[in-house]
């Protein structure tokens, strides 16, 4: 028996986590103006938040096609794959889950089922993470979807928003409520929890930072923890230095958010993602 695990590029895995496991990721589309880009293969995480600040259009993203995601099934299955858990970003912030159920629904080479994280970020990321490790130990696949399904309600994530301008240029918010929240330095704080986001209106860097740290405080004790921004890694670590004492031992990632998440949210977010060691919103 052999189980492989694919996800897609909004899960903020490091490379290191990736190659170790045999992940495969199927990487999603930014489109910047008439040119597109496959997210971490055509560009950088680092090259796209360089541009971002100075691009004036909407930016967009789309999802893989069905025949991308079906031939990665196949190839899998060709390489020896008895099976395989397709994990993906949350299915009430994007449409990949469903393609990717489709392609399964299309597949007769492997048996494959997909995954609906309930998660964004390494929020997915600690759910790709585990199943891939158990699926190297041997671990029969519906004792790896049990896992998971464990662990989606122990997860999670919550980030701070420095500008609400990207928001405006995605059509989430009017010109007229971005300027004047601007104004006031509102420093929006999204959280996402089994499938169900929600945000706080909150104002001025500090008190958001505040904020961070007593969701983090309410979360723990921690069995995880790992700290995501765009383009402000100064301001991550002032995070993870004022948690510090909630950090688990272990390596600690911090990583940048993906682009299909970054065109909506802009640069100088900061936020976590954690893993309580008991369940519960």
């Amino acid at each position: 028996m052999t189980v492989r695990i694919v996800t897609d590029s909004t899960c903020d895995l490091p490379a290191a986590i990736i190659s170790q496991y045999g992940i495969c990721v199927v990487p999603i589309y930014v489109n910047m103006g008439s040119q597109s880009f496959l997210d971490g293969i055509d560009i950088s995480r680092q090259e796209f938040y360089e541009k971002l600040p100075a691009y004036p259009a909407r930016l967009t993203t789309a999802v893989p096609s069905l025949q991308k995601f079906r031939a990665l099934y196949d190839s899998l299955a060709e390489e020896g794959a008895s099976d395989i858990i397709s994990i993906h970003i949350s299915s009430s912030l994007s449409a990949i889950a469903s393609v990717a159920q489709a392609a399964a629904r299309e597949t007769e080479s492997v048996a494959v089922t997909v995954f609906d994280s309930r998660q964004l970020s390494l929020g997915t990321g600690f759910m790709v993470e585990l199943a891939a490790r158990l699926a190297q130990a041997g671990t029969p696949v519906d004792e790896i979807l049990g896992a998971l399904n464990e662990l989606v309600k122990r997860i999670h994530v919550a980030a701070m928003l420095d500008t609400l301008e990207f928001l405006r240029r995605g059509g989430r918010m009017n010109s007229m409520m971005s300027t004047f929240g601007n104004l006031l330095q509102l420093k929006p704080l999204l959280k996402m929890y089994d499938g169900i986001s929600s945000s706080e209106r909150i104002r001025t860097y500090k008190h958001a930072l505040k904020r961070l740290v007593e969701m983090l405080n309410g979360y723990s004790p921690l069995e995880k923890i790992a700290f995501v921004h765009t383009s402000a890694l100064g301001r991550v670590r002032e995070l993870q230095q004022a948690v510090q004492a909630l950090v688990p031992a272990g390596e600690v990632w911090i990583e940048q958010i993906n682009p299909v998440l970054g065109a909506h949210i802009g640069p100088g977010v900061v936020g976590f993602a954690c893993i309580s060691k008991s369940g519960g919103a």
